[in-house]
């Protein structure tokens, strides 16, 4: 499993409570202290698309589930390129993606006590195709009250909310530690900048860091606009109920939002759940020799 996300870990856990089920889920290692899924996890990456590709033909491993963050597009492109069916030059022992993201020295930890499921039942053996099953959570939509402005990217989010917000106001930004030099050349605005662990980048001159981790409350959220007077919150369609109540505030305080929308998919989708019931259904299916059919509308968006 590729994880990182909530919907990942519920479904380790799911997935550990099945009998003849091993779950090996891997997280990028970007949060310095990360919640950890049920079975065996590795941090640290593969070093790329053949890095990936080696480690799913060393451990047997018989289907891939991406459940990564939507925004994470590299990390899913190369999870449909490692469980194709290798051409027989990318097969040769590993070349490395110079597109990666991820470092090559991945470690292990948790209960998993060492060798992969031998089975090798889903797949058809060396060389052949590894099934890849995308579990992503709905994007959010606007409800009657919301005021949502829709951008490509971050530097038009930085572009548009300084439109919004008039100089000495404050912007509540909540992309990330990361790319947030967009919002760094603006001197005239305050920038209130949450994440979960302190941000990597170039911030702007004025600027308030507020480290913390969902999920948040509609209350909650609420009482921190209005104490820093926030004039525009700047997001990304994460989608999903960890990060919502931000938006349900913004609408009551009347805030404006920034949406930031979610990357294209680079290549081919892979078949796709909008949430881990649906993976875990599929999952046992394809155990009992089924093929999977995902959901009819299952890259729809819709609010949670």
């Amino acid at each position: 499993m590729l994880g990182g996300t909530r919907e990942a870990r519920d479904l380790a856990a799911a997935l550990v409570a099945e009998q003849g089920m091993d779950v090996v889920s891997s997280l990028a290692g970007r949060v310095r202290d990360p919640a950890l899924p049920a079975g065996e996890t590795v941090i640290g990456g593969f070093g790329g698309v053949g890095g990936l590709r080696v480690f799913l033909r060393d451990r047997a491993i018989d289907v891939v589930v991406d459940a990564t963050h939507p925004f994470a597009a590299r990390m899913s492109a190369h999870a449909v390129a490692a469980c194709a069916a290798p051409s027989p030059a990318s097969d040769e022992a590993g070349g490395t993606h110079a597109g990666s993201t991820h470092s090559s020295g991945a470690h292990s930890s948790g209960a998993h006590s060492g060798g992969a499921h031998s089975g090798g039942a889903w797949a058809g053996g060396a060389g052949s195709a590894v099934p890849l099953l995308r579990l992503a959570r709905p994007g959010w939509q606007a409800r009657p009250g919301d005021d949502w402005r829709r951008v490509g990217d971050l530097a038009a989010a930085a572009d548009r909310a300084r439109e919004l917000c008039p100089p000495g106001g404050a912007v509540f930004v909540t992309t990330g530690r990361r790319e947030l030099a967009p919002f760094a050349a603006d001197p005239d605005r305050h920038y209130l900048i949450r994440a979960v662990d302190p941000p990597t980048d170039t911030l702007p001159s004025r600027h308030t860091v507020l480290l913390d981790r969902g999920p948040y409350t509609v209350e909650g959220e609420t009482r921190l606009l209005r104490e820093h007077d926030i004039r525009v919150l700047v997001t990304k369609d994460s989608g999903g109920t960890l990060t919502v109540a931000k938006l349900d505030a913004a609408r009551t305080v009347g805030v404006p939002v920034v949406m930031v929308d979610r990357p294209a998919a680079a290549g081919p989708a892979p078949r796709t759940w909008p949430d881990a019931a649906g993976i875990l259904t599929a999952l046992r299916e394809l155990a009992a020799g089924h093929t999977a059919e995902s959901p009819p509308n299952s890259g729809s968006s819709r609010r949670q």
